[in-house]
């Protein structure tokens, strides 16, 4: 029987020696701080519930953090907006704009500026459910809508027009979108035989990966995308490439609750021109301020400032100090 080990004695664990800390090194010979700091890092972190991941953004919004701040809604000329509810669901709204459109000109990259004057009307009918219908129409006859409706919790069905007296410049878009517990994905159907597919499926609490692809029937062109979105507390990573030839990074960083940072950088394989940005986005009090600088030499800034409630004042500038091309506008919008 001396031969033998009891059941209690083998339940027992063997300590071969003190406990390693991350770095492979034991607290024991650690100065008391490093120590401590040693001790914290090895602590067993909870096990990652792969049956209970987040649901990710759609794959159209991968990158909606950083086009806060790298596209900020530039303008020349002037602006006004009005907005008007009749009740709790509809609403109507009314904007002026008097500016230069660029025209394309020859080769190049030549532009030529055209002043134009619209005036646009538009209907907004949104339920308590979140279905809703908008549509607006020029001077010109130019009419956009969008409707979008909720069949239930999963699935979401999207209708996106526009119509104008051109031809073969209307389109129609039609997306169904799907949404599961850690995923989303997207079908799409378009007028010119286009026909479109994304998924995006998150794979840890903080990456999501996915892809899409799409066909054009009419032109018999197709292409296949892939994209990966990284989302920590305060920062938001995605890199997409295609086999198009494009290749696009982008980051934003959220510095405080008023502060956010970010960048991006494109490369077109096929032509050999990367393209980079930086942008930011600054909430104050009583305004907010986006700005951004681009390789292309562009400057560019927009500021909202809130002069009472309902009444926003906005003045917006781009300089493009390698072309000479400036371009201020100012705007105002009234309603909520």
């Amino acid at each position: 029987m001396g031969s033998m080990i009891s059941t209690a004695e083998a339940r027992e664990p063997v300590q071969d020696g003190p406990s390693l800390g991350p770095s492979g090194v034991s607290p024991a010979f650690l100065p008391p701080a490093a120590a401590a700091i040693a001790k914290q890092q090895g602590a067993r972190r909870p096990a990652t519930d792969y049956n209970n991941l987040p649901c990710p953004v759609k794959y159209e919004e991968l990158q909606r953090e950083a086009l806060m701040s790298l596209k900020p809604d530039l303008f020349e000329g002037l602006k006004f907006d009005f907005s008007k509810p009749l009740n709790m669901n509809f609403a109507v709204t009314h904007s002026i704009y008097m500016g230069n459109v660029e025209m394309p000109m020859g080769g190049a990259g030549a532009t030529l500026k055209v002043p134009v004057g619209t005036y646009e009307f538009g209907a907004n009918l949104i339920s308590s459910k979140g279905d809703m219908m908008i549509g607006r129409i020029t001077n010109d006859g130019r009419l956009t809508g969008r409707v979008k409706y909720d069949i239930n919790e999963m699935i979401s069905a999207k209708t996106q027009l526009q119509l104008v007296q051109d031809e073969g410049q209307s389109h129609v878009m039609l997306d169904l979108d799907f949404k599961g517990k850690d995923w989303n994905s997207q079908a799409k159907v378009g007028n010119g035989g286009f026909y479109g597919f994304n998924y995006l499926q998150s794979v840890t609490p903080n990456l999501a990966l996915g892809g899409e692809t799409f066909w054009l029937s009419q032109a018999m062109k197709s292409g296949v995308g892939f994209a990966a979105r990284h989302q920590g507390d305060k920062h938001v990573a995605t890199a997409q490439i295609a086999t198009t030839g494009l290749i696009s990074l982008n980051y934003a960083h959220r510095l405080s609750e008023k502060v956010t940072l970010a960048s991006d950088f494109m490369w077109n394989w096929n032509t050999r021109e990367p393209a980079a940005s930086f942008g930011y986005d600054y909430m104050l009090r009583q305004c907010r301020l986006r700005g951004k600088l681009d390789t292309d030499g562009k400057v560019g800034a927009y500021l909202e400032e809130r002069v009472n409630v309902g009444v926003n004042f906005i003045l917006s500038a781009e300089l493009d100090h390698i072309k000479k091309d400036y371009k201020f506008g100012f705007g105002m919008t009234v309603g909520e």
